[in-house]
């Protein structure tokens, strides 16, 4: 039996607004492109854009060989989910796009798998060219975009048409009925969605891969975000992590821009689809490479020596630009003032071909009078200080240091202040010790004794990404193997 892989994508510059789909068949052996659709549709959803690629992706499997099996590969989850039959359909008009989605091949012939945005590109693209087609008044072209690109040609597929022509199961049809249920008194007027299926999205311009939503009330949207998902709320007790994530290093969890299907938690009722609240800003937290004072566990803050990277901390940065290179995933790269953690962030950087900013926010915790000391040589000098450094997150360190209190405030403010200068992009913050846990344990909702509970290698990779209804996700690699 043939085999094919469809990658769809769609998406509403608003939410809805002027919207698109794009669609691509490849052959599952060969990794040949077969087929590529793409349709501007005018205003609507993102939700109505990302199963119009579906449908599009399907027909075009359909009438290249009606008897192969299909892999979908999608960036939306809700489609996926409600796809693979996980998660309830309760919107009117997502239900006529999903059952037209699974008659174009018999049951068992299509499996579905969620991919993150960036390995969605080749759809992704069609999507926003359709979009700017639309923009401009023209319907999208196969031709013009080979042209654009100087791709190998593909075989076109007709735009999802009402007019268009197929078998029973065609998309074609199935886009008709969708656009009647849209502008029908159950479904949501034209150029109008429900709260829950506008989902959280950025103001203005957005294109395919955007924030899209789910299909319940907005109430229930709401409670899906917290139980399906199992987010941590910064400030709450802790929460599993989210969909596809895990706080440890396996090399098998999720990394920063990935996830796998899963059912929701208990907590969530059956069949509620959490909002897609759209890609999230994204920290990889890289702890510095060593230094000289780093084997030997010395107190190494932003008020001492300032020690530049040993061979050995070059080497790791080295190894970590590798590795991050292979992912591609990382589109910015800031870092803490310090020797170590700029140094660190150039050999990254130059290897990511990107540049570096520096953010003073991410600078070490100040350890005062214990810069440059071991543990227990701050224990033999200055006992009750350490003491009550331990206790109470409030202590500053001998000769006037920075409280742990003091940090989380500096840390929070920073990372407030790029989430919002990064919403929706993956950053590389090339930091310290204290404010790669300080993030960590503020995005689990953890207490501030857990800081002494965590472990991190030099040139070590940590992960939190931040959603739009202020929830994060925590992944933990912890060396720079897991990325191999």
């Amino acid at each position: 039996m043939r085999e094919f892989i469809v990658e769809a994508d769609g998406g509403s510059r608003g939410n809805p607004g002027p919207a698109g789909y794009g669609a691509v068949v490849s052959d599952a052996a060969t990794g040949e492109t077969l087929a590529e659709a793409a349709e501007y549709l005018g205003t609507t959803t993102n939700n109505v854009a990302e199963y119009s690629g579906l449908l599009a992706g399907l027909r075009a499997a359909h009438e290249l060989d009606p008897e192969a099996a299909v892999h979908v590969r999608m960036d939306s989850k809700l489609v996926v989910e409600q796809m693979s039959g996980r998660w309830k359909i309760k919107h009117p008009a997502m239900k006529p796009l999903a059952a037209e989605a699974a008659r174009v091949f018999p049951p068992g012939r299509v499996t579905y798998e969620w991919i993150p945005r960036e390995r969605n590109k080749h759809a992704d693209r069609l999507a926003n060219e359709a979009m700017d087609a639309g923009r401009r008044g023209e319907q999208w072209s196969a031709t013009a975009s080979r042209a654009a690109l100087d791709t190998p040609t593909a075989r076109p597929v007709a735009p999802l048409t009402p007019e268009s022509s197929g078998p029973p199961g065609d998309a074609a049809a199935g886009a008709a009925r969708v656009r009647a249920a849209l502008a029908s008194p159950s479904g949501p007027a034209s150029g109008s969605a429900s709260a829950a299926e506008s989902g959280a999205t950025e103001p203005g311009m957005r294109g395919a891969g955007g924030a899209g939503g789910g299909d319940a009330s907005a109430a229930e949207a709401a409670a899906d975000v917290r139980a399906a998902q199992a987010v941590a709320t910064p400030g709450t007790e802790t929460a599993a992590p989210r969909t596809g994530t895990a706080a440890s290093g396996t090399g098998t969890a999720a990394a920063p821009g990935t996830a796998s299907a899963t059912t929701p938690s208990s907590g969530a009722s059956p069949g509620w689809a959490p909002a897609d609240m759209g890609p999230p800003a994204t920290f990889v937290l890289l702890r510095h490479g060593e230094t000289p004072l780093t084997p030997q566990k010395r107190f190494s803050g932003s008020g001492g020596s300032d020690p530049s990277l040993s061979d050995a901390g070059r080497e790791q940065a080295m190894r970590t630009a590798e590795a991050l290179a292979r992912r591609g995933t990382v589109q910015a790269v800031v870092a803490s003032p310090l020797a170590r953690t700029r140094e660190t962030a150039g050999i990254v950087a130059a290897r990511l071909g990107l540049e570096v900013s520096v953010e003073e926010g991410l600078r070490e915790t100040d350890f005062g009078a214990w810069e440059g000391l071991t543990f227990g040589e701050v224990r033999e000098r200055h006992p009750d200080d350490l003491n009550a450094w331990l206790s109470s997150p409030d202590a500053e360190p001998t000769g006037g240091g920075e409280s742990f209190a003091a940090t989380a405030a500096r840390v929070a403010a920073t990372r407030d202040r790029l989430t919002a200068a990064y919403a929706g992009r993956t950053v590389l913050l090339v930091t310290h010790v204290t404010p790669i846990k300080t993030l960590v344990r503020l995005a689990l909702g953890a207490p501030p004794e857990a800081l002494f509970r965590m472990e991190l290698s030099a040139a070590s990779l940590s992960a939190v990404a931040y959603y739009a209804d202020g929830n994060a996700s925590v992944r933990l690699f912890n060396e720079t193997s897991h990325l191999r």
